[in-house]
């Protein structure tokens, strides 16, 4: 099987306000050509260090993609760096200068003498064309090794990608297939999780499988290789079948959906509407429902009640029910439920009412409330964390409650 390694070169994206997801994309391509991306690196427009990181990623796979670093300008190092890493020398071509030059007359533009340094192709490689800019991409097969330099700029590296380099790869790629299962857990955490699963999983070397955690969201990510998609297909079915089976009604989505949208989908699917009462999280229940396109064909609206006083005014919670049980209790969470169904009109209604710390009495503890036809339920939970995980995980959990009384009923 076929590896390869992404080199993301640029400074730029060492800094916190910039995201490289130019490797994502071509993760997925790779995947779906039967290529596994073995290592993803950033390097900044430092020579040496970038010379050392294409070393080392040609003793170790077969295909090296650069990306970025072909710009005209001196911190722009992606050419010179492969070309000390190969020992290969750069050989102007004046071909490619006069398709640069070309382009800037389409601008009405002279072109700058800094720009003759995109038309220097490493000895060997061949060309890719731009036509959506001026840096020409370069192939180069050295040492067993294929050499991939592609622009940084995502509108030209993709069709560069997939009309130039793809096509190269099926014809010197073994068949092989890459098919994915991305499942989706609430209600249980990471350790949990994996203790219950592990003497599945850890019996198969083919597919792969790997956990990621979230807050409150663990996802199984299955990942096989086969000749043909049906087997790919099969050797994932034989594994989710025997996750799914320890896991159950836990896995909310098995393609990757999210929870809100999950449900979405359940509501849409019963002709019911929802909506919200919240208290502790203050709108991010109602955020994330929102958060899903043509979510007001089910999403009536909700009543955020931060303080006892606005549990009463808005959603007619008695203030004897408050002095008696206190806001962040099981009645009153019941209570704003019930309330928000009975005031908009909705099939179902959530509630949330708690405190999300760090300070306060009994910091972590929250209610939640859902209001099903006919139906009213809460559940009293207890988090550990900061402010943010405290509400993320209320929101979540929530969310998840809610799920499930949608498929209860």
């Amino acid at each position: 099987m076929a590896d390869a390694e992404i080199i993301a070169v640029g400074s730029e994206l060492l800094t916190p306000s910039k995201v490289d997801t130019n490797s994502l994309f071509l993760t997925h391509e790779l995947n779906a050509l039967g290529v596994e991306v073995v290592r993803k690196s950033i390097v900044g427009d430092d020579r040496a260090r970038l010379t050392g990181a294409i070393r080392d990623a040609m003793r170790n796979t077969r295909i090296v993609i650069l990306t970025g670093g072909l710009g005209p300008t001196e911190d722009d190092v992606t050419r010179d760096a492969v070309s000390a890493a190969t020992g290969r020398p750069l050989v102007f071509s004046q071909e490619i200068c006069d398709v640069i030059a070309e382009r800037f007359r389409r601008f009405n533009r002279p072109m700058a003498e800094i720009n003759k340094r995109q038309a220097y192709l490493i000895e060997g490689a061949e060309a890719l064309p731009n036509p959506r800019g001026t840096a020409p991409g370069q192939w180069l097969d050295s040492d067993g090794c294929s050499i991939l330099l592609l622009p940084g700029p995502p509108g030209e590296l993709k069709p560069m990608f997939a009309n130039e380099c793809a096509p190269r790869l099926r014809q010197r790629l073994p068949k092989l297939v890459i098919r994915t299962r991305w499942l989706r857990v609430a209600g249980m955490g990471e350790s949990d999780l994996d203790a219950l699963i592990a003497p599945v999983y850890t019996r198969y070397t083919n597919p792969v499988t790997t956990i990621l955690a979230a807050i409150g969201d663990v996802h199984v990510h299955l990942r096989a290789r086969s000749e043909s998609e049906t087997e790919a297909e099969a050797l994932l079915d034989d594994v989710e079948r025997q996750i799914s089976g320890l896991l159950g009604d836990r896995i909310y989505s098995r393609g990757g959906a999210s929870l809100e949208q999950v449900i979405g989908g359940l509501l849409l699917k019963r002709g019911a509407t929802l909506s919200v009462a919240e208290s502790c999280t203050g709108g991010l229940v109602a955020m994330r429902v929102t958060n899903v396109p043509g979510s007001s064909r089910y999403f009536l609206g909700g009543f955020l009640t931060y303080t006892d006083a606005m549990k009463t005014s808005l959603l007619g919670i008695p203030t004897e029910l408050i002095a008696q049980h206190t806001a962040v209790s099981e009645p009153v969470a019941l209570a704003m439920a019930g309330a928000a169904a009975k005031l908009t009109g909705s099939t179902y209604a959530v509630s949330v009412t708690g405190y999300a710390g760090p300070d306060g009495e009994a910091p972590g503890l929250v209610y939640l409330g859902v209001a099903s036809p006919g139906k009213t339920e809460a559940r009293r939970l207890q988090f550990s964390g900061d402010r943010e995980r405290v509400r993320t995980l209320a929101a979540q959990t929530a969310l998840d409650l809610l799920r499930r009384a949608l498929l209860a009923s």
